[in-house]
């Protein structure tokens, strides 16, 4: 698991049957200082999360068994929502 911040939204008005009805996420990983770490990557979003948000994100296969339809070829999706990160030492 990867956390994360979402920066925006994508839209995508054809895209393949297996993600009809999906929300498309722009999410930014985050390094353990917060910081932007890589390249933003879009995500299938399976909690509701909205723009600002900080969130646990998949890669890979695994992103692709969050949705009900899981053969599909997603290969991130967020998975929760952070409410509150406690860092021991920091």
């Amino acid at each position: 698991m990867k956390i994360g911040r979402v920066t925006g939204t994508v839209v995508s008005t054809r895209k393949l049957e297996s993600l009809e009805g999906i929300k498309l996420l722009l999410v930014q990983p985050l390094d353990d200082n917060m910081e932007n770490s890589g390249n933003p990557v879009v995500a299938c979003d399976t909690v509701q999360a909205g723009s600002g948000d900080i969130v646990i994100f998949e890669g890979g296969r695994e992103a692709a068994l969050t949705l009900d339809n899981w053969y599909n070829p997603a290969d991130a999706a967020v998975i929760g929502i952070i409410d509150q990160i406690d860092q021991v030492g920091k």
